[in-house]
């Protein structure tokens, strides 16, 4: 295994989910004295192992047909337009 590679995935992916969408509606179940913490991680832990693994699928899928190079650019514009379209949103209210 590569270390380095577990190390920088891990970092990216964690920073990434930090307080996301996820981490709040599990949060929320877990705020629910009546729901079982056990319960709600193992499901909350399934669920990001399951969408990882789509993820990994999907990307071994395309990068059979797409450059590595062209995915980056995807990618990045991607996040530029998104990036963007917040800020015009954000200046509309």
């Amino acid at each position: 295994m590569n270390l380095t590679l577990f190390a920088t995935v891990f970092a990216t992916v964690f920073v990434a989910e930090l307080g996301d969408k996820t981490q709040l509606a599990t949060l929320l179940y877990a705020a629910d004295g009546s729901n079982p913490k056990l319960t709600i991680f193992a499901a909350s832990a399934s669920a990001l192992v399951l969408a990882a693994a789509i993820g990994v699928l999907a990307g071994g899928l395309v990068a059979q047909h797409v450059s590595a190079k062209a995915l980056s650019w995807v990618a990045g514009a991607g996040f530029i337009a998104i990036g963007v379209w917040t800020i015009i949103k954000a200046g509309g209210d």
